[in-house]
């Protein structure tokens, strides 16, 4: 089993209070700090100090930082084209060592696209399939030899296919709750399928389904990581937990319920051994104040408790 650290800075965080996070995460004994890709905050609140780059901020983590893996939970393919996002990832996994990993989705936040100018095709799951296989073709393209690729949306004329990233094969996690397209591109394409924000129930449901689309390609199901992103309040007592919630403008019997973790670590633990019964390999604790470093450490406490 696999522990991340995940945060959703375009809700009101700057590069130094991700890397708070970030350090803590990696002192504490987590295996990686994941990051939303988006450029703004959702709901209530003014977002300051602003929007961070979701792969400038991890370039910088992957410098202050030794162990801990880091990637983004998902970046979406209508930020960036892909023969710049692999130079992008390719660097930023030489800069860490090798401790990058690549989430790519097809994005949803309208709003987000329309505020900056964004480009937001009403239909994206073609322009992701394309870039999965961009990407991977130039990680996977033999030094001194070119890739080209044409596709509906992009087109690639013998490309050089460098750098290359430290990584043998830098982790793709493809994520969501599609009924057919996106578990076969997880099958077809990634490391990891995610599924978020889901019961165990419908979990379960979405793991049984890409294990399938594995199947059915010839892929054996074993190879490909299944793992859970879900909202996280945590404290060692009912006080404490309550301010995490009032600081989210929320109540905790509001989070409670059979989709998010919640509670001290009894209940955590009892949670993550659910998660573990449906074939979960990794849990993504998603945090939303990145201005309390207090709910990774406490988290940290919780750590050793928690199946391996």
């Amino acid at each position: 089993m696999e522990y991340c650290i995940f945060t959703e800075p375009q809700q009101g965080a700057s590069y130094h209070d991700q890397l708070a996070f970030a350090q803590a995460a990696e002192r504490l004994g987590f295996d990686g700090f994941f990051r939303s890709d988006h450029y703004l905050h959702m709901g209530d609140g003014d977002g300051l100090p602003g929007p961070t780059d979701a792969w400038t901020t991890l370039a910088g983590l992957a410098r202050e930082t030794s162990r801990i893996r880091l990637g983004t939970l998902v970046s979406s393919v209508t930020y960036r084209v892909p023969g710049l996002l692999a130079i992008q990832v390719a660097q930023v996994d030489a800069m860490s060592g090798g401790r990058v990993e690549l989430g790519l989705g097809t994005g949803w936040f309208g709003r987000e696209h329309e505020a900056y100018g964004i480009p937001f095709p009403a239909k994206r799951f073609g322009i992701l399939e394309e870039q999965l296989a961009v990407v991977t073709g130039l990680w996977s393209t033999p030094v001194n030899e070119t890739y080209s690729f044409a596709g509906e949306h992009y087109r690639l004329t013998d490309a050089p296919a460098l750098p290359k990233p430290v990584q043998s094969r830098v982790p793709v996690i493809v994520g969501g709750g599609g009924p057919k397209r996106t578990p076969e591109l997880a099958a077809r394409f990634a490391t990891e399928f995610n599924i978020g924000f889901r019961s165990e129930a419908e979990s379960a449901e979405k793991f049984a389904g890409v294990r399938a689309a594995c199947e059915r390609i010839g892929r054996d199901p074993e190879s490909l990581k299944l793992s859970v992103a879900l909202p996280t309040l945590a404290g060692a007592s009912a006080s404490e937990l309550d301010r995490r919630a009032e600081n989210l403008g929320r109540t905790v019997d509001e989070l409670r319920g059979d989709v998010n973790i919640v509670g001290t670590r009894d209940e955590i633990v009892a949670k993550v051994e659910r998660l573990v019964g449906i074939g979960a390999q990794r849990v993504y604790f998603q945090l939303m104040d990145l201005q309390d470093v207090s709910h990774v450490e406490y988290l940290g406490e919780v750590l050793p408790h928690l199946p391996r």
